[in-house]
């Protein structure tokens, strides 16, 4: 096999693969969360929005993520854990390539930075995790490089499969997925940059209720 690349294998055979591979995984206690689409939009809300625009923002991304559209539209993410720090994730191929992503914690002193800006103008958790705050606040969060989201060198990724690239379609699709399940629980971006979104609504000596 030339440079150990496998065989094409058809979207209908690599999902049967997958739901087999899965299903082994779910008898064995694994939680399996799949990335699932309502539609072609990757994402529908404020968070998750943001997440996709801030990894297209970067030139460094640019010629790989077109792929991974098209693989997280396709289900090909089936499995997909955001804990602090860190992103594992399943992604179906020609075989199921296993995917790490490691995002460093946001730096102590632009988390606290973030925080004095944005004190006193989110009203509560539920208008934060909902993304209905003033423009100000959205563009302090989404300030490329001192924002909330991560840029490339605080992000490390490893894909199982034999593409050479630092970014394969596997974790481009990962990527993508993220920002999907960031529609969901939008409480997950704070998790993995290790910080805590309260802080964001409490305001200069005054803790919440």
């Amino acid at each position: 096999m030339f440079y150990g690349w496998r065989p094409y294998v058809p979207v209908a055979a690599r999902r049967l693969q997958a739901a087999r591979e899965m299903a082994k995984l779910k008898k064995k206690g694994h939680p399996v969360l799949p990335v699932v689409l309502q539609g072609r939009a990757i994402a529908r809300t404020f968070w998750g929005k943001a997440w996709c625009d801030n990894l297209e923002r970067y030139s460094d991304y640019a010629n790989r993520l077109p792929r991974g559209r098209t693989y997280v539209r396709n289900g090909s993410v089936v499995d997909l854990q955001i804990d602090s720090g860190e992103v594992k994730a399943l992604v179906s191929g020609s075989r199921i390539y296993k995917v790490a992503v490691k995002v460093s914690p946001v730096p102590k002193a632009r988390w606290r930075s973030i925080s004095k800006d944005c004190a006193g103008a989110i009203d509560s958790l539920v208008e934060l995790l909902q993304g209905r705050f003033s423009k100000g606040v959205m563009e302090r969060i989404c300030r490329q490089r001192t924002g909330l989201f991560p840029s490339p060198d605080e992000i490390k990724l490893a894909c199982s499969c034999p593409d050479w690239a630092s970014m394969c379609k596997h974790v481009a699709a990962v990527l993508y997925g993220i920002g999907a399940r960031l529609d969901e629980q939008p409480e997950l971006l704070f998790k993995l940059r290790d910080v805590d979104e309260k802080e964001l609504i409490t305001t200069a000596g005054k803790s919440l209720p």
